[in-house]
């Protein structure tokens, strides 16, 4: 049976209840119910507490503030778009290289300073709306993540709880409680993944270009949605749902990058800005290469070393995910994550930061946890939390670096 199958077989059974209640009668909860409606939610937000709480006692140590970490690196310059718009950041951000222009803070994204800036605008101060947008799209990803487990082989419920809490809880996942896209963007990245594996192509078509208004890793999203609709195309399945779906979800990144170029007077302004001010472009990973190795050899750090075993983990849950037969829309996104992240120069201290979106790496981890007992899975989450905590804490608070 197909995935819309049972969800067509489950929608069906809640109108034969609804039908069968009588007219005007109110539909009571249980708390059972309740709780299981909510536990995506709790979990997510549960293991992002500890991440929190990780944080101020990290920032404590260092005579730091935490409310400031939340905020800082990309977070100033999200805040000051949703502020006072691309024309009204303030002179003192600047680039990598200390340099500042008026197209300079066009290399960041509209889709999430946007939103911030029409919650300000309904009277909210504008760090809590920020934080507020990114509490809410990690709780919306983290109902994704949980349908997702659900669907890939051998998954379930359980395995959709424990991919939820390993989101929460990996290395960098700080960026989930910050001024920052990645929670949006995510949020629109998983729901587009899984209305394509349940053949909802309209929906993942809308979902897919509004990522690409949040962030440039929509590229990958759009390249495992066309593809997906291409496939649907070809085996004429589900009519023209397919094609308007694939022709949507390129709209939202090719709309920007468009009107980069256009401000800029470059093709390909976008490109140029990150070339010019962070030194940021495709190099076929030959930076990613030179630093892991400089890395290991000399190990000036312990937290690029870190990074450098969290990348050669990553490369190995893809070929575990390729042998479990994850779905192959969803290893084709999540190759092409690390794809961009790995085979690009610039900041190489970001590389963690920027796998954040491969979420679906987590799942073949997901799917061994929700075979052990309840207790293993829940102190081996409990572990991955605090050491996912400790590692984004001292990002923001001990390492004197871009995240």
């Amino acid at each position: 049976m197909s995935a819309t199958d049972v969800t067509s077989a489950a929608a069906g059974t809640a109108d034969d209840d609804a039908e069968s209640a009588p007219t005007g009668a109110r539909v009571r909860w249980s708390p059972a119910q309740a709780l299981r409606l909510l536990t995506p939610a709790l979990v997510f937000l549960g293991v992002r507490e500890i991440g929190l709480l990780g944080l101020s006692w990290m920032s404590e140590k260092k005579g730091a503030s935490a409310s400031e970490a939340l905020r800082s690196w990309d977070g100033q310059w999200f805040l000051s778009i949703a502020a006072n718009g691309y024309a009204g950041v303030p002179d003192h951000l600047v680039d990598a290289f200390g340099r500042r222009s008026p197209e300079t803070p066009l290399a960041f994204f509209p889709g999430y300073p946007t939103l911030v800036g029409w919650v300000n605008d309904l009277g909210f101060d504008l760090v809590p709306a920020a934080l507020a947008v990114t509490i809410v799209f990690g709780v919306v990803c983290a109902y994704g993540l949980t349908r997702l487990g659900e669907l890939v082989p051998g998954g379930g419920r359980r395995t959709g709880l424990a991919l939820v809490a390993l989101f929460a809880a990996s290395p960098m996942s700080i960026v989930l409680s910050m001024a920052y896209s990645e929670a949006m963007f995510c949020a629109f990245a998983i729901w587009a993944l899984v209305f394509v594996l349940e053949r909802q192509w309209l929906e993942a078509g809308l979902a897919c270009a509004v990522a690409g208004l949040v962030r440039p890793t929509a590229a990958a999203l759009i390249l495992a949605v066309g593809l997906a609709a291409v496939v649907a195309v070809v085996r004429r399945q589900d009519g023209w749902r397919p094609w308007v779906g694939g022709l949507v979800a390129p709209l939202g990144l090719l709309g920007y990058l468009a009107w980069v170029g256009f401000q800029t007077g470059e093709w390909n302004g976008w490109f140029a800005l990150q070339e010019r001010g962070w030194d940021s472009g495709f190099d076929g990973g030959k930076a990613t290469v030179k630093f892991s190795v400089d890395v290991l050899g000399d190990g000036r750090s312990v937290l690029e070393v870190a990074t450098v075993a969290l990348i050669v983990v990553a490369l190995v849950l893809v070929a575990v995910a390729v042998r479990q037969r994850m779905p192959w829309p969803v290893l084709v996104y999540t190759v092409g994550v690390l794809v961009m992240d790995l085979c690009s120069n610039g900041l190489m201290n970001s590389k963690v930061r920027l796998m954040v979106p491969a979420f679906a790496l987590l799942v073949p981890i997901a799917i061994g946890l929700a075979k052990r007992k309840t207790s293993t899975a829940v102190t081996a989450l409990a572990a991955v939390a605090v050491t996912g905590s400790w590692f984004g804490a001292y990002a923001l608070t001990a390492w004197g670096y871009a995240i």
